[in-house]
């Protein structure tokens, strides 16, 4: 039989996603035992089981609510009474079930290596992000620089778009060197599923590109979701100071598409 493990490790390098079910709680008669699991793909395919019937389907309906929204669920199960099981087993227990997304590693990608991304990339590291370095000049992105990054891309922007996967767990932040590298990195970033999309950058100079990039179709509503200007405002100076308040607002982002667990009474 697949190994549901081995699985998450493939479907998490693969930057897909997934559920995964786990009965955490099992008292009286229950079809399935604690800690059983059941792997819900984003396709609706399974592997392992958590008790089969139609309580099997409840838990697969909120699991695709849980992949939408990434958002992990504590099912309880009153099953008293209940015909729940194959062969018309009659129960007469409770059981929980735990419901959580399967997505990627969080990945933050630097655009530009300047002074704020050495230092940004030297945060995201600590907090438990990959980080992932991309600038047109050799002599800024090399692992000498960026001794923590995961890697580092000395390539033009635009020939480096179509080697990198970005998902829903992906972080883009834009610190190139000038207006129009930051706006050809924006058009393409704008088009992705990525979780944060930041730009540096003064209001002016921000609205310029912004206006710029609806003139060409993209929608204003997707540009409104940019963070520009990039970072929490704590009135940062320094490059350092900097690199602090946008690893603030990522990780403000992050929580909350990890909020708190909901728990439901089935």
């Amino acid at each position: 039989m697949e190994d549901i493990f081995q699985e998450i490790v493939r479907i998490r390098s693969e930057g897909q996603r997934a559920a995964l079910a786990t009965v955490i709680n099992a008292e009286g008669s229950t079809p399935r035992e604690t800690g059983s699991k059941m792997l819900i793909r984003s396709d609706g395919t399974l592997l392992g089981s958590i008790g089969g019937g139609s309580l099997e389907a409840q838990v697969c309906k909120v699991a695709m609510k849980v992949i939408r929204e990434n958002r992990p669920t504590i099912l309880r199960f009153d099953l008293t009474g209940k015909e729940v099981a194959e062969e018309g087993m009659i129960c007469g227990g409770n059981m929980d079930v735990f419901v959580e997304p399967i997505v990627s590693e969080p990945c933050l990608y630097i655009f530009g290596a300047g002074h704020i991304s050495v230092d940004l990339a030297r945060i995201g590291k600590m907090v438990g992000f990959k980080v992932v370095v991309i600038d047109d000049r050799p002599e800024f992105a090399n692992s000498e620089r960026f001794p923590e990054a995961d890697e580092v891309i000395a390539q033009d922007f635009g020939l480096t778009f179509p080697d990198l996967s970005i998902n829903i767990s992906s972080y883009i932040v834009i610190v190139t060197r000038g207006h129009l590298q930051d706006e050809i990195v924006l058009e393409w970033a704008v088009d992705t599923n990525a979780a944060y999309i930041g730009m540096i950058g003064s209001t002016k100079k921000n609205q310029t590109i912004l206006s710029h990039l609806q003139s060409k179709g993209i929608p204003k509503e997707r540009l409104e979701e940019v963070h520009a200007p990039i970072g929490l405002d704590i009135n940062a100076e320094t490059p350092e100071e900097i690199a602090v308040s946008i690893m603030a607002e990522i990780i403000q982002v992050r929580r909350k598409i990890h909020p708190t667990v909901k728990t439901w009474k089935v």
